[in-house]
C-alpha cells in the first residue's frame, strides 16, 4: 500500500511540477518530442514505479527528462527482463509497446527508443514497427552506449596500469549488440580477448569473424584481468565464486559492467568487494540535462542527477541533431544497426549537447581506485614450542 501511494505521489508531483511542459503546451508544442520505451529490471523496480497496482493498459509514464530543450518520457510496459525470455511474454510484450507508441504518438512524439530487453522485441531491423509507424523514427540507443562504453573501458585499462600490458580480457555475452562492438574495439588495440556465454552456436560463429578464445563453462577460462559484462542473462552472471576462480593471485579483478540489471549485482559485489575494481558503464552526463524533480526522479532509474544511460542519451541527442539543428540526414539512417559509421554521427551529436561519459561510479558511489594490487590473507603458522627440562610433558 505505502509503494502505490509513493509511486502515484511521484506523477502527481511530477506533473506539477513540469513548468516546461506547461510552457510547451500554451505555446502550442508538442507534449512530448522522444518517447523512452522500456521494459522494467524486476518487480522490485515495478513496485517503484506502479506501487501494487498495475495500469490497466500494460503500460505508463516513469521520469520526465529535458536536454536542451528536447522533451523526453520514459514510458514503462509491465513486463521485467527476465519475462520476456518467454515468447508468449515476448507477444505480449509487442502488444504493451506498439500501444505505448500510439500514446506518445498522440502527444506529438517523433522519436522512440527501444530500451533496455526491447532492443530485439521487433527483430534485427524494426521492420514491422517502421511499417505501421512510417513517421516515427525508432532507434535501440546502442550506437551511443557502444562508444560511451568503449571510452569507459579505455578509462578505466588505463587508470589501472593495463593499458600497456596487453592484459588478459573476459567478455560476458560477446556476441550480443554491445559484446560485438567491445569485441571489435578490444581487438582493434590488440588485446588478448576471450568470450563467455552459454549460446555455443553465437559463440561458434563469433570465433570464425574474430580472433578470440570462448568457453561455455567458467571453470575453463583460466585467471584474466579484466571482465565486461555485456548480458545479464541469468546463466552468465557473476557470482563471488566466479570472481575467486577468475582473479589472478595477489590482484584484484577488474568488472565493468554494463548491463541492466548489473551483472555483478550489489548484494554478490557487497561479498567479493576487496577482492574487485566494479565499474558502472555505458551512462552519459550533460550539464543540459534535468530530470523533473532532479534527484528523486533519476534516483528512480538507479541513476544520479544529470546522467541517464547511454541509449536516452542517443534518441535525445538524435532529435536535438534533427529537428533543432536541422541535420536531416540522421533521418536515412537504421539506427537499428550498430557500426562505426552510426557512432560517427552519433559522437557528433553527443558533442553539440555536451554529452560525455559521467565521473566514473560504482552503483552511483565514485570509484576510489583502480588500483588492483591485493595482498591475499595468509594464517600464520604457530611457532614451535622449545622444549625444556621443566616443560610439561
Amino acid at each position: 500500500m505505502l509503494a502505490s501511494w509513493l509511486a502515484t505521489l511521484w506523477r502527481i508531483a511530477m506533473v506539477l511540477c513540469d513548468y516546461r511542459r506547461g510552457y510547451r503546451w500554451l505555446s502550442g508544442q508538442a507534449q512530448i518530442d522522444v518517447a523512452i520505451i522500456t521494459n522494467i529490471r524486476d518487480e522490485a523496480e515495478g513496485k517503484v514505479f506502479w506501487g501494487n497496482k498495475l495500469p490497466k493498459s500494460g503500460h505508463s509514464s516513469g521520469a520526465r527528462i529535458y536536454l536542451n530543450g528536447v522533451s523526453g518520457q520514459v514510458r514503462g510496459i509491465c513486463i521485467t527482463a527476465e519475462e520476456m525470455m518467454i515468447k508468449s511474454n515476448r507477444l505480449r510484450a509487442k502488444k504493451y509497446f506498439i500501444d505505448a507508441i500510439l500514446w506518445a504518438q498522440k502527444r506529438g512524439a517523433k522519436v522512440v527508443l527501444l530500451a533496455a530487453s526491447t532492443k530485439r522485441l521487433f527483430g534485427r531491423d524494426g521492420h514491422e514497427l517502421k511499417q505501421l509507424f512510417p513517421d516515427i523514427l525508432f532507434t535501440i540507443g546502442d550506437n551511443g552506449t557502444a562508444a560511451l562504453l568503449c571510452e569507459d573501458i579505455d578509462h578505466a585499462l588505463a587508470n589501472a596500469g593495463l593499458d600497456r600490458c596487453n592484459p588478459k580480457i573476459l567478455v560476458l555475452g560477446p556476441y550480443g549488440i554491445l559484446g560485438t562492438a567491445v569485441t571489435e574495439h578490444l581487438l582493434a588495440r590488440r588485446f588478448d580477448v576471450t568470450g563467455f556465454g552459454e549460446n555455443q552456436k553465437a559463440l561458434a560463429e563469433m570465433m570464425e569473424h574474430y580472433a578470440i578464445a570462448v568457453a561455455t563453462d567458467i571453470n575453463d577460462i583460466g585467471k584474466v584481468d579484466v571482465v565486461i559484462a555485456c548480458t545479464h542473462n541469468v546463466n552468465t552472471r557473476l557470482n563471488s565464486e566466479h570472481i575467486e576462480r577468475l582473479r589472478k593471485r595477489n590482484r584484484k579483478l577488474l568488472v565493468i559492467d554494463v548491463a541492466e540489471p548489473a551483472n555483478l549485482d550489489e548484494q554478490t559485489y557487497r561479498l567479493c568487494r576487496n577482492r574487485v575494481v566494479r565499474q558502472d558503464a555505458g551512462n552519459a552526463c550533460s550539464p543540459l540535462l534535468r530530470y523533473v524533480l532532479g534527484g528523486i526522479s533519476s534516483n528512480m532509474l538507479n541513476l544520479l542527477p544529470n546522467v541517464v544511460f547511454g541509449c536516452f542519451a542517443e534518441s535525445l541527442a538524435l532529435y536535438h541533431a534533427i529537428y533543432h539543428e536541422h541535420n536531416h540526414v540522421l533521418l536515412n539512417q537504421d539506427w537499428f544497426q550498430v557500426n562505426s559509421a552510426n557512432r560517427a554521427l552519433i559522437a557528433d551529436a553527443f558533442e553539440s549537447v555536451s554529452i560525455a561519459c559521467p565521473n566514473r561510479t560504482c552503483f552511483n558511489k565514485p570509484v576510489q581506485s583502480f588500483k588492483l594490487e591485493y595482498c591475499e590473507q595468509t594464517t600464520i603458522p604457530e611457532a614451535p614450542r622449545i622444549m625444556t627440562q621443566n616443560s610439561p610433558v
